[in-house]
């Protein structure tokens, strides 16, 4: 083992026989700093400083033998290129605190209050669930990649991440989907008010053809995707990014189905991620709008029930909204890119990729805050543990519990939200996570 304090020359990104940090420039630069490592064995990390665009803090390793990779930090010292940088890590530190506390707490209020364990509110829940994955997996890789250039895990993220990311999409989409029958099939039911109580397998059966359909039809993006290397032009620092191109070791037919998806997939994407969810999702309303005003002639339901079933497609609406908005802008950079991607630059085609991954982020945060803010249930859950956890237990907690019990049974008596056995229920829990 040694330490090496080290001055040299490296072209084009490549560090010098000697293992400390150097500092590079341009096609050809220097690198000052320190290096420690195996001398005997040839493995070394170091940190130093470099004038790619200005100083800039990197940290590299390598063998000591000419290879070396370098991971540039464009945050410090602060120069032009550092305000985008921090832009971009402020925006997605908000969209990443308000997506997890969100989807968070969706997840927990369904798992831990016994009357909201219903078809609809599991089906919210696994929506919220996978939001948290992208948020929590996807968007610290996609955000390290932008800022160093470099791929957290290699090939491996590049593999990964798309296929989450599309999963996410055909969650979303079934989702949408098995909400708008549900909707469909309470409206054309010949005793909606009294729904009957749908079984735990019923729910499991849904969920699984959700998440097994999802992620079977985003299999091909594990093997679409690879990792590539390029060298800037300015820096000479190594730039990783991912590229859609299957990789020629796969088997014939593999690859020849691979490489047919890729030529499908701008407008497989368009027509089952985008026009399904939003097209079926409006038809259900329609159909579900227009036979309820056809029942409300002939008989008038009870003032809750109405109430509740407008709060339902108004969540459907909501849903549907947020979604259409969020993946319009990659739909239509996909179908620009294919027919003018010759003619733009790669610093054009990146960044419009970053924006479109953002919208995606930006949907995954927002969803869990119109879910709380739009069923009444969840949103009221979400503020008793808020109250309960900023407060503490105070001593009156007990004296309120009567009147707490009693208002949530009363709205359970009436809510479609809840739909478990009403004959001998568990204790009544407390809405959200026990404080």
């Amino acid at each position: 083992m040694g330490s090496l304090c080290a001055t040299g020359h490296v072209p084009r990104g490549d560090a010098g026989p000697s293992t400390g940090p150097q500092r590079r420039g341009g096609s050809a630069g220097r690198i000052t700093g320190w290096g420690t490592g195996d001398l005997d064995r040839g493995e070394v990390v170091g940190m130093g400083t470099g004038d790619g665009n200005g100083e800039r803090w990197v940290w590299g390793r390598g063998n000591g033998y000419g290879e070396m990779s370098w991971i540039q930090n464009p945050l410090y010292p602060v120069t032009e290129n550092s305000y985008s940088a921090y832009a971009v890590m402020f925006l997605s530190l908000i969209v990443f605190a308000v997506g997890i506390i969100g989807n968070l707490s969706v997840m927990c209020i369904v798992w831990h209050n016994y009357y909201m364990k219903s078809a609809w509110n599991s089906i919210l829940a696994s929506l919220a669930f996978w939001d948290f994955l992208i948020l929590f997996f996807c968007l610290p890789v996609v955000i390290f990649n932008e800022i160093t250039k470099n791929r957290l895990l290699g090939d491996v993220s590049c593999r990964i991440v798309p296929f989450m990311e599309v999963s996410s999409l055909g969650v979303t989409t079934f989702s949408l989907c098995a909400l708008g029958i549900d909707r469909f099939h309470a409206a054309t039911s010949p005793q909606a008010s009294t729904r009957p109580i749908e079984q735990c397998q019923s729910i499991i059966a849904k969920l699984a053809v959700i998440w097994v359909g999802s992620m079977t039809l985003s299999v091909p993006e594990i093997l679409l995707w690879q990792l590539a290397q390029d060298t800037s032009p300015v820096s000479g620092v190594v730039m990783e990014y991912c590229t859609m191109k299957p990789s020629s070791n796969l088997p014939e037919s593999v690859y020849s189905l691979v490489l047919t998806y890729q030529n499908a997939r701008m407008w497989w994407y368009f027509g089952c991620y985008f026009c399904l969810p939003i097209l079926f999702t409006v038809s259900c309303q329609l159909v579900t709008r227009r036979i309820s005003g056809t029942e409300k002639k002939t008989e008038c339901r009870g003032s809750k029930h109405s109430q509740c079933e407008s709060h339902l497609n108004c969540t459907i609406i909501g849903l549907t909204i947020i979604y259409g908005l969020c993946t319009t802008p990659e739909n239509v950079c996909n179908i620009v890119a294919a027919y003018m991607s010759p003619n733009m630059a790669k610093q054009t085609l990146d960044l419009l990729n970053l924006i479109n991954q953002f919208f995606l982020f930006f949907k995954c945060s927002v969803t869990p805050v119109l879910l709380l803010c739009l069923c009444r249930p969840l949103g009221q859950a979400f503020m008793d543990c808020c109250c309960c956890c900023c407060e503490g237990c105070s001593p009156d907690t007990a004296s309120s519990q009567g009147s707490t019990d009693s208002k949530l049974k009363t709205e359970m008596t009436s809510s479609i939200f809840f739909d478990k056995p009403r004959e001998s229920p568990p204790p009544l829990l407390a809405l959200g996570t026990p404080c």
